[in-house]
């Protein structure tokens, strides 16, 4: 029987670091002059890989308006922790869509995830919300990325590892589901890349009003199902159920 390292997706604590923070708007400038940094969503943090680098994700504003919508174009780049240099990048030109659900937020995870020996990547989240209060809506994506030599390579993306949604009358009665997803690393594989294996909680919950005001809240269904996403020599496959529509 195969067996996997279980990964929870846990994020690990963000390193307080501030040198780092200094070099994001220089970052941007040399990569994209003519785009403008969302600095509101700006991460960077030391690579506890190595602790010699540094990590940074830059989100910029391809054509944005005064209300946060429109697209995003997604720098993720690993430089030198002394001098700033960036060492690799890869980019990525509309990466995030804005609406009605918008982009609300982006993360560096770091967790252990050891796609094959002496290979580790890290992954960035992103989120979404919903502007609705009456159907509620939440959403967080995962991508992979290694360095490979002088680049930066995205092995996975867009992998919904949690969302959430509804629909209520504002007061009490409604309908909730969740997902929740989690990622195992199996043995490498002849191509030295290890079979990922997702494993999918979904649950669903119903509100509904007991007297006058009385709201009572009860689990209706759960279910867990399994995916094994193989490396095809170049990234990992994601079912198009399991990634951000």
């Amino acid at each position: 029987m195969r067996r996997f390292a279980v990964l929870p997706l846990l994020l690990a604590p963000m390193i307080a670091w501030g040198d780092c923070t200094q070099h994001l708007q220089t970052w941007a400038q040399d990569l994209h002059p003519t785009l403008e940094l969302a600095t509101e969503f700006v991460v960077c943090k030391v690579n506890p890989a190595d602790a010699s680098q540094v990590l940074a994700v830059l989100p910029l504003m391809v054509n944005v308006d005064e209300y946060g919508q429109g697209d995003y174009g997604l720098d993720v780049l690993v430089a030198d922790a002394v001098s700033g240099k960036v060492i690799a990048h890869s980019y990525q030109e509309a990466a995030i869509a804005s609406d009605a659900v918008r982009f609300s937020g982006l993360t560096l995870d770091t967790a252990r995830y050891q796609v094959a020996p002496g290979l580790r990547a890290f992954g960035v989240r992103i989120s979404h919300t919903g502007s609705s209060r009456v159907n509620p809506f939440g959403s967080e994506t995962l991508n992979l990325y290694v360095t490979d030599g002088s680049q930066l390579r995205q092995i996975m993306g867009q992998l919904v590892v949690s969302e959430s949604n509804g629909e209520w009358d504002g007061v009490c009665a409604g309908e909730f589901g969740e997902t929740k997803r989690t990622l195992a690393i199996g043995k490498p594989g002849k191509d030295g890349f290890s079979r990922l294996r997702v494993t999918e909680v979904s649950t669903g919950r119903q509100a509904v009003l007991k007297g006058e005001d009385d709201c009572e809240e009860m689990e209706v269904k759960s279910r867990t199902k399994t995916f094994n996403l193989d490396y095809d020599g170049a990234r990992y496959g994601v079912p198009k159920e399991l990634t951000y529509q």
